[in-house]
């Protein structure tokens, strides 16, 4: 009997003592995910220089045709096209949209080849708040492009 008195005080204080420590690191981290909207932006440039390779984003050539209101969070439309030649030597080989908000801010990544034609796409995405949305091109030689607009969502997004 006094083992088994032994046996569930240890198991009692190991329960206790994991649900302290994560306790300890739900608080820990909860702040490491705090930050300011400065800092959200600066950890989605890293993400399109992991995603699409280094080098600055030219604001040009790429255009997203999207209200600047969603009336539906959970299906936010985005058509998107890229004003550049498709030609063997000189053509877009890489689309990819990030959603700075969101908890993956990366969402999406199309790969395309001359032979597909003028870059010409449209899809949906998901979005619980406002938002920056910012969908870059890159050309096969490297060059960046992009297009960055702000899209606010009807209330009660896509929990409502």
């Amino acid at each position: 009997m006094e083992n088994k008195d032994m046996l569930a005080m240890n198991r009692r204080g190991f329960f206790h003592s994991v649900g302290s420590v994560g306790v300890a690191a739900a608080v820990v981290g909860g702040g490491v995910f705090v930050g300011t909207p400065r800092d959200a932006s600066a950890a989605v440039d890293a993400l399109i220089a992991e995603h699409m390779g280094p080098g600055a984003v030219t604001m040009d050539k790429v255009v997203v045709d999207t209200p600047d209101k969603a009336e539906n969070g959970a299906m936010v439309r985005i058509p998107v096209v890229v004003n550049h030649p498709m030609e063997p030597n000189n053509y877009i080989e890489k689309v990819a949209v990030f959603v700075d908000e969101n908890p993956n801010p990366f969402v999406a990544s199309f790969a395309f080849i001359p032979e597909s034609g003028p870059v010409d796409i449209e899809f949906r995405l998901k979005m619980a708040k406002a938002s920056n949305v910012r969908v870059v091109a890159k050309s096969n030689s490297g060059a960046l492009y992009g297009f960055t607009k702000k899209i606010e969502v009807a209330e009660g997004g896509c929990s409502g």
